[in-house]
């Protein structure tokens, strides 16, 4: 009885400094992550801004034909963005990552025993 009794003091102890750790843990990883960011908050905002100003004069204006819609579609994603941060777009042509198909082929190919 006698190893009960100390036992049950050290284990709330020990739940609570267990508790006390997991706060602290999840209070860091949450808060340093903001702090890791090297870049001015203001930068972006710029095109930003002009993304909301394209997209309220379109909103605002008459709707686009269906050659101005293609025409400023073609230009980035969609015909509100544009061309905004398209140096920034990751796409396959400007990626030196291997795409899943060529992984798989090459895959086959050592298994097939057809390597060149």
């Amino acid at each position: 009885m006698q190893s009960m009794r100390f036992n049950l003091p050290v284990r709330r102890l020990f739940t609570a400094l267990m508790a006390v750790c997991i706060c602290a843990l999840i209070f860091v990883s949450t808060a340093f992550p903001a702090f890791a960011v090297s870049s001015n908050p203001t930068k972006g905002e710029d095109k930003l801004l002009g993304i909301e100003r394209k997209s309220q004069e379109v909103t605002l204006s008459d709707p686009y034909s269906r050659e101005k819609t293609q025409t400023e579609a073609n230009k980035g994603i969609n015909e509100v963005q544009g061309d905004a941060d398209l140096d920034k777009m990751i796409n396959p042509e400007n990626t030196t990552a291997t795409s899943v198909e060529e992984q798989a082929k090459n895959f086959l190919e050592k298994i097939a025993g057809n390597d060149d």
